[in-house]
């Protein structure tokens, strides 16, 4: 899988660009604030219909304009692959495949396989279970249909239950029948997306564990730990038991989309003891993974991007994911940086298969 060419109009800071990419690695070198992120999140909103960064579509209009459009030609399987995206100000966002428009941006989700790392990555470690659970649902929706409408139904519903909490507060009973019809659909739902959770982290920690010993210059023991209310509990059950304290907060309590995964270094919270390049190590090592574990199910290599890679890591742990990520079977990688000079030393020692673009006031320079 990969992008041969991208083309960008009113995106962010850019007002119009078209380039092509290498087949393998891709360094965008440049300033802060020069624009070489927005290529990377512009590549990211064609695979998943919104920004990495910015999930409001007016927000990503160029300032002053009033679109922004974004056009990528994907290789995937021998097959050439157009992807649209467009939004303009008051009207809804426009997104393309082959010309085709889709009714539903869910039915996009998964075909453009493709992993971000990002310093913003630093929100599952140091954040709420929110991100990490986003982090589970994000992966599993890659490549499992049934898993991402089932989390799709089971928000609808819990948001109908929340909306009902507070609108029948002082009139709710146990045996209310539109409250039952709730706690039925989300227990039912619940089910599968907690199996599918379970056994992702399973099949997932032994990757994970791998990758963080190849990058890490440390003897930490790594591990990720699920945790959720359902592992002991059926969803009925603890709705029942839990229904005095869901009336009087008025929101549910308890179920799948309380779940976390612990992220611990030698049985501690990474969050707790790790330095920053232990993290940023850990962090890395996670996408890496995620990057294994897609291409291992869909037989097919996920496009690779990497933002600000040395920020907080020392030349040899760089030197040590350079060497995994310009091996045949990597893929396509594109990697924005301002550390030109190092960077483009390593990458040069790892591989032939290179393309450096430099970037400066949302322009590539020749």
């Amino acid at each position: 899988m990969n992008i041969e060419t991208l083309s960008l109009i009113f995106f962010k800071n850019y007002e119009e660009l078209n380039i092509n990419f290498s087949k393998k690695i891709n360094l965008i070198i440049g300033n802060n604030g020069a624009g070489k992120t927005n290529l990377l999140d512009a590549i990211y909103y064609l695979a998943f219909c919104k920004s990495y960064f910015n999930s409001r579509d007016i927000n990503n209009i160029k300032f002053g304009e009033f679109f922004f459009s974004i056009k990528g030609v994907f290789k995937k399987n021998n097959s050439i692959e157009h992807i649209y995206c467009a939004f303009k100000k008051g009207q809804k966002k426009v997104f393309k495949r082959n010309n085709k428009k889709y009714l539903k941006y869910s039915d996009h989700l998964g075909f453009i396989p493709l992993v971000m790392l990002s310093p913003l990555d630093i929100n599952l470690i140091n954040e709420g279970s929110e991100f990490r659970r986003r982090f589970i649902d994000s992966v599993l929706s890659q490549f499992n249909n049934i898993y991402l409408k089932k989390l799709i139904k089971y928000n609808e519903v819990l948001k109908s239950r929340n909306i009902y909490l507070k609108q029948r507060n002082n009139f709710l009973k146990h045996n209310d029948l539109t409250l039952e019809i709730y706690d039925q659909q989300m227990s039912n739902i619940s089910e599968y997306i907690h199996s599918e959770r379970q056994k992702f982290i399973q099949m997932f920690n032994p990757i994970f564990k791998n990758f963080y010993k190849k990058i890490s210059n440390q003897n930490n023991i790594v591990n990720l730990k699920y945790q959720s209310q359902l592992n002991n509990s059926k969803l009925d059950e603890l709705l029942k038991v839990n229904f005095g304290k869901d009336k009087l907060l008025q929101y549910t309590t308890c179920g799948i989309h309380k779940d976390d995964i612990l992220m611990q270094t030698n049985e501690n919270l990474i969050k707790k003891i790790g330095s920053q390049g232990e993290i940023k190590s850990y962090l890395i090592a996670l996408k890496l993974s995620q990057f294994y574990f897609l291409k291992t199910i869909l037989k097919l290599s996920p496009i690779l991007l990497i933002d600000d890679l040395i920020d907080k890591l020392d030349l040899n742990r760089v030197e040590a994911i350079i060497e995994i990520i310009s091996k045949d079977d990597f893929g396509q990688v594109l990697i924005s940086d301002t550390n030109n000079i190092d960077l483009e030393k390593i990458i040069k020692k790892y591989s032939k298969n290179y393309e450096v673009f430099r970037v400066k006031n949302a322009k590539i320079l020749s």
